[in-house]
């Protein structure tokens, strides 16, 4: 497999040089089917479009091959490259995710038990001192320290919908529909 954090120290970088955080970097997949996963927002937004993806992808890839050119080898044989944005029902890998998305629910997947759980629902109270707080729907507040947590995202609802600011919608106006005999012609 591949060292993620090495592969971070080389890939933030670059995020960094372009304006980005990055929210998360993972491997996925076995054997030709590998990808190397690099998901990152622009502060400003909170999300990437798809020429921001482009660039950090180009710059990601030169820095690899670079590093590797020079003996390190990053990551051992193929894989693909995938850059993209966090989206709406993002994964929560950093403190400060908690904070951000305070007030909003979260599913989060712990490494051991906690109080007794391993798998927690619930409205996101925040983050202090490397402790996260959840409002599970069965357990009530629950108390969980960063360390233990294995996974967590945001789900899907109309309070994060109206929370999360629209991208660049330049353009938008400019969209035909098209009736179905229109479609088909």
């Amino acid at each position: 497999m591949a060292d993620i954090a090495r592969l971070t120290q080389v890939i933030e970088p670059e995020a960094k040089a372009l304006g980005f955080e990055l929210v998360r970097v993972k491997m996925t997949g076995s054997g030709e089917e590998r990808a190397l996963q690099i998901m990152a927002e622009d502060p400003e937004t909170g999300q990437l479009v798809v020429e921001q993806c482009m660039e950090l992808s180009r710059r990601v890839s030169d820095r690899i091959d670079a590093v590797e050119e020079e003996g390190e080898e990053l990551v051992k044989g193929a894989y693909n490259l995938e850059v993209s944005s966090p989206g709406i029902d993002r994964p929560l890998t950093r403190p400060k995710d908690y904070s951000d998305w305070a007030g909003h629910e979260a599913k989060i997947s712990l490494s051991e038990k906690v109080d007794g759980h391993r798998n927690l629902h619930g409205e996101l109270a925040g983050i202090e001192g490397g402790i996260v707080t959840i409002e599970d729907k069965n357990a009530g507040t629950v108390y969980v320290p960063l360390d233990k947590i294995h996974a967590a995202q945001l789900v899907f609802t109309d309070k994060l919908m109206a929370a999360t600011r629209p991208l660049d919608m330049s353009g938008v106006d400019d969209i035909e529909e098209l009736n179905e005999e229109e479609a088909n012609d």
